[in-house]
């Protein structure tokens, strides 16, 4: 009889995050997963119960990591700057990660441990509890957001390269240049300026971030009149 390969809960983590960054979340199973371990797929359920709780546990991986890695020096805006930039940081380096953080909910420690370090870089302000519960998750939810759009720009590129083998910058410009100023101008001008290309990059994610920061700055200002 074939011996089965011992696995652990970490070489089931390594084995996670290569499938995703290879096929994404959206091909991701425990049967797939299973396969890569060289191991029977019922196997896996002596360690997770179901997907989600193996989403669960990768979440809170990545949650650990972020703190970890996060350093809180500063006011409240640098501290919540540092984490912005730290949170996506970490999300860049594990595949779908976004994804996994999106799809959960708080119910592992660093992950909890995680949201309650983000409420501590606004708890000296003046905000109100429940305007400072939303100040981080608006914080939160651009850099999600922020690495999602970039991640699913890619998957339709992709997807339209397999398809049709080149991408459709021609019948975009036919498009953009049948249609009148009113309808189209500022989109066409910016378009063609290049200026689309600039999404996803360090310098949008920053002005992103600093009009996020004003705003709660703003907010503050009105709060202490």
């Amino acid at each position: 009889m074939k011996k089965q390969p011992q696995i652990s809960e970490d070489k089931i983590f390594e084995a996670s995050w290569e499938l995703l960054g290879e096929d994404g979340i959206e091909k991701f199973s425990m049967r797939r997963l299973a396969d890569r371990l060289g191991i029977q797929a019922p196997s896996l359920y002596w360690y997770f119960k179901s997907k989600q709780h193996l989403y669960q546990r990768l979440a809170n991986q990545v949650s650990k990591v972020i703190l970890d890695e996060f350093h809180s020096e500063g006011d409240w805006k640098e501290q919540l700057e540092g984490l912005a930039v730290t949170l996506r940081s970490v999300l860049c380096r594990y595949p779908c990660s976004t994804q996994l953080m999106m799809l959960t909910l708080p119910l592992e420690p660093d992950i909890i441990r995680f949201t309650n370090r983000m409420l501590l870089c606004v708890e000296s302000t003046p905000l109100e509890q429940e305007q400072k519960l939303q100040a981080i998750l608006t914080l939160q939810n651009y850099v999600l957001g922020f690495i999602l759009d970039d991640y699913q720009d890619q998957l339709n590129a992709s997807a339209i390269l397999n398809e049709q083998g080149v991408l459709p910058v021609g019948e975009l410009n036919r498009l953009l240049d049948s249609m009148s100023e009113t309808e189209a101008g500022l989109f066409r001008r910016t378009y063609k300026n290049g200026l689309f290309e600039l999404m996803g990059t360090d310098g949008a994610f920053e002005f992103g971030l600093k009009l996020i920061l004003l705003g709660i700055e703003q907010v503050i200002k009105e709060q202490e009149q």
